[in-house]
């Protein structure tokens, strides 16, 4: 008879072990787009001396405590034919020095944890660039309070220069984070929290809501985009003119006037600015053709992913709150030949 194969438990642990730490490994490697450990950024870089501070730390404390458990368990084992050893209860002198240990550790770790909390808190003297942030389910709006402009899900700063945000949300509670730049910030219904950060270098640096905030929070993505100062003067100097919309442009007509499926018209919730009628429900779409994506940083902006977009929102972005218009394909390639001109 043969007998059935029975797998050792020690394989299974094994094999989980291994592939657990490839998992860790693999998602804390500095060169992804999300990784905390490429700091770009003084507020990101105290944050993560912090974080290795601490873990050296409870590394020392894990090989000190393991160290003493397997010295007893190898020194005191039992070996045949021992008796019962002498029985004791309590140490003093172990007890008291075991409750010591910890409270220096802890005392170790406080000094600095409090010290990066003060030195993070509050931006660094002089000017900055004031930014009020608001998130909705599922975009990100970005308004320069000083500067009058605004816009949505791509942040563009200076390179060097502080950044102050005020952190707003319009309906469930959202996360600020953009990891290579500054830890994350709780965006929370009818309370004000800040936080500042600055780029190190120019670049694109990935931000993401980190607050499950509903069926599309994962795909609640954004970028934040630091340049020269001379290139993000001339980006705002841009923002702040208004677009220009060709009298006779037959997508300029169907956003601004055709009713579609359900009583919805595209003006009714979306703003560009030299129209009349403001919606405030979407992004704002003056200058959508200078964004590098679209879809909250989903897709890449260009006339085949928007025009898939107006297509057909939900497939792209389950939960997506902008409803399926009917669009036909005419005029699907209307609205993406007038969006495409909104720079």
């Amino acid at each position: 008879m043969v007998k059935p194969y029975r797998r050792k438990p020690g394989s299974f642990v094994t094999l989980s072990l291994l592939l657990g730490f490839l998992f860790l490994a693999t998602a804390c490697f500095p060169s992804d787009p999300q990784s905390t450990f490429d700091a770009r950024g003084p507020v990101a870089q105290a944050q993560l001396d912090l974080f290795v501070l601490i873990f050296w730390v409870a590394v020392i404390v894990f090989v000190v405590v393991n160290g003493i458990l397997l010295y007893t368990v190898i020194k005191y084992r039992r070996t045949p034919g021992q008796g019962l050893p002498v029985q004791t209860h309590g140490d003093t002198r172990l007890e008291i020095a075991w409750t010591i240990a910890p409270a220096l550790v802890l005392a170790i770790i406080a000094v600095p944890t409090i010290t990066t909390i003060f030195e993070t808190a509050n931006p660094p003297p002089g000017d900055l660039l004031e930014v009020r942030v608001t998130g909705h389910q599922w975009w990100w709006e970005f308004e320069y309070t000083d500067l009058g402009v605004v816009t949505a899900n791509e942040l563009r700063v200076p390179v060097g220069e502080a950044v102050n945000l005020t952190l707003e949300s319009d309906d469930v509670i959202h996360s600020f984070w953009v990891p290579k730049l500054a830890g994350k910030t709780d965006m929370i219904p009818g309370n004000t929290n800040t936080m500042w950060f600055s780029a190190d270098e120019t670049g694109e640096y990935f931000g993401q809501c980190a607050e499950f905030c509903g069926t599309a929070h994962a795909q609640m993505r954004f970028r934040v985009i630091a340049e020269t100062r001379e290139e993000f003067d001339a980006w705002v100097a841009l923002q702040k003119e208004t677009a220009v919309i060709a009298q006779d442009d037959p997508g300029a007509d169907l956003f601004m006037n055709a009713t579609f499926e359900g009583g919805q018209r595209c003006a009714f919730c979306h703003t560009i600015e030299g129209m009349q009628i403001k919606g405030t429900v979407g992004p704002d779409l003056t200058h959508l053709a200078g964004r590098t994506t679209i879809a909250a940083g989903l897709l890449d902006n260009n006339e085949t992913n928007l025009a898939d977009w107006l297509r057909d929102p939900s497939a792209i972005k389950p939960g997506a709150l902008m409803p399926d218009l009917g669009l036909t394909e005419k005029q699907i390639s209307d609205l993406v030949t007038f969006l495409g001109s909104l720079k």
